[in-house]
């Protein structure tokens, strides 16, 4: 059964390099392993082996100001290099012989570019809140919800509303709240609503035209979307002010967590479009 019919895709990203900025998109093929060309690549540090992530901002403080962008229009049948943007302006492919050590030098780490996760990665999470304390900084798994050998944080696609960005933002009007700060791929158009609307999804399935999903659990928040990115400030009043007041129960951690947007593993794939309308089946 239809709930909701006057829903619609508001924009589309995906991130070709796990945790750099990505790119924003009008249209996406949405495969079993979520949008195409999403999280293709991401960095592993070479001394611990755990996926580079700006989860640790302390270990790579500027990773945020990373870009990632498809040097050629992608298929399925294969990906293409990606350039990446490095805070200096400098640019280098994926591809490049020399990739690895233009990174490790920017990076200060010695870094290894990756297309496969190995059998089990992980990576590491800061909580400002246990500062300077033995657990400041704990070790996560990564695609838990997903498949093997990808650099998810933990499932294939993450959707995210227009009412909950402008119920964040009458929480915290100060706060600087855009869908870009929280890493979607898929935004959804629900109007004028100020309200954490994807809350009641869970269980759900989305239909974006032939692309189905299911909605397995809310997005848990860290210290990420805080961060400063591109042009919008480092802001702990995004978490503490805002974020915080959506605490809800997420199934795959049994315990309730400040959460914004919903994870969603994918049932069947196909094209979606910006303005493509959504419906949520019961």
């Amino acid at each position: 059964m239809t709930l909701s019919s006057s829903l619609s895709v508001s924009t589309v990203w995906r991130y070709p390099v796990k945790s750099m900025m990505g790119e924003e998109l009008t249209a996406s093929v949405v495969t079993p392993a979520g949008l195409l060309g999403d999280r293709a690549f991401a960095l592993v540090d070479v001394e611990t082996g755990k996926v580079v992530s700006a989860k640790n901002p302390k270990k790579w403080p500027d990773f945020f100001f990373y870009r990632a962008a498809y040097a050629s229009p992608l298929d399925a049948q294969s990906i293409p290099p990606v350039w990446i943007s490095l805070p200096s302006g400098q640019m280098v492919r994926t591809d490049a012989p020399d990739v690895e050590d233009v990174l490790s030098a920017a990076l200060s780490r010695r870094v290894r570019l990756s297309a496969s996760a190995h059998q089990k990665p992980t990576l590491e999470q800061y909580w400002p809140e246990n500062e300077g304390e033995a657990n400041e900084v704990s070790e996560e798994a990564v695609a838990a919800d997903a498949p093997a050998g990808t650099f998810f944080d933990y499932a294939t696609v993450h959707l995210l509303t227009t009412g909950t960005i402008n119920r964040l933002r009458e929480l915290y009007p100060e706060g600087r709240f855009e869908a870009r700060r929280f890493r979607p791929n898929i935004v959804i158009d629900t109007g004028a609503a100020a309200e954490f609307v994807e809350n009641d999804w869970i269980g759900k399935t989305i239909r974006i035209g032939e692309v189905r999903l299911q909605i397995t659990d809310p997005c848990p928040r860290c210290v990420m979307p805080t961060l400063a990115q591109g042009d919008l400030p480092k802001d702990l009043g995004i978490l503490h002010k805002g974020v915080l007041q959506n605490k809800v129960y997420v199934p795959f951690a049994g315990k309730a967590l400040p959460s914004v947007g919903v994870y969603a593993r994918v049932i069947s794939g196909g094209a979606l479009k910006r303005g493509d309308a959504v419906e949520i089946e019961a």
